[in-house]
């Protein structure tokens, strides 16, 4: 085959209903429950459209979602063959993270836990998560969030080796070393050694957050929505393409994009 894609999820391919910009009706199709409550929704045009550009091209589901997080998830077109979660942390061969590409990480995750916990206060955090054994993230009150806290705390991981990035009401800290772009150039290679990818196969990337940000810039070529934290910060560079619209309509001109930019049908 002549492409892979690797896709970000949410806010790029899945939407709460408050994310959609559009009334949830007939038109949309639940693709995540969680504790028995609709979560997340595609559209009907783009679960079609996902399930013809995956007829051509290799898909690559690629999240900061956890592994836990990204199963609860029906994405059409699965069963996946490579999945990558955890912001890159892990990728999944057929479901089951692989143990080989795990090991390639060695995080103090315990040391920037404890001294991000020192930093927050329940008058404007919801939760403190720890992910995978690889990164933290807080959900935040962000009305009450301090002005400073995203710049200092920035700060302070910089010349640690990590990074933060908001989106909307989650502040994740992230290890430099753990990024989408490593994990797909991994799956690209494995791809092409097995016989799946031609040598000269062009790699197409879709990502709405900072967290998307490598990826597309490693890409052959690349596409946002018109929304998100990339969105925000006006995010450019040659080879990438910015939708026309925003919210879950947004999603089917990323995969319209997609699927005309795909070459060989698969055999």
């Amino acid at each position: 085959m002549n492409a892979q894609v690797a896709v970000d999820l949410d806010r790029t391919l899945i939407f709460s209903e408050g994310a959609l910009e559009v009334p949830l009706d007939e038109n949309f199709e639940c693709v995540e429950v969680y504790e028995g409550k609709p979560l997340s929704y595609m559209s009907t045009r783009s679960v079609s459209l996902l399930r013809e550009l995956n007829e051509i091209a290799v898909v690559v589901p690629t999240t900061t979602r956890t592994i836990e997080q990204f199963r609860r998830i029906t994405l059409p077109g699965a069963p996946w063959r490579y999945a990558i979660t955890s912001n890159g942390g892990n990728i999944l061969v057929d479901g089951i993270a692989d143990p080989q590409w795990r090991t390639e990480f060695d995080v103090d995750l315990a040391g920037i836990g404890a001294e991000l916990r020192s930093r927050i206060s329940r008058e404007w955090v919801l939760k403190y998560r720890e992910a995978d054994g690889l990164f933290c993230y807080l959900v935040v009150n962000t009305a009450t969030l301090p002005t400073d806290f995203v710049e200092e705390w920035s700060q302070w991981c910089a010349t640690r080796g990590w990074n933060v990035s908001q989106q909307g009401r989650k502040i994740y800290t992230m290890p430099n070393a753990v990024c989408k772009s490593s994990a797909v150039a991994e799956v690209r290679s494995r791809l092409i050694q097995d016989g799946t990818l031609n040598a000269d196969a062009r790699v197409f990337a879709a990502g709405d957050g900072a967290l998307d940000a490598e990826m597309l810039i490693a890409a052959d070529a690349a596409i946002r929505p018109r929304h998100g934290e990339l969105e925000l910060i006006g995010f450019a560079r040659p080879g990438l393409t910015v939708t026309d619209s925003s919210g879950v309509r947004a999603s089917e001109e990323i995969l319209d994009w997609l699927r005309n930019r795909t070459a060989v049908r698969r055999v």
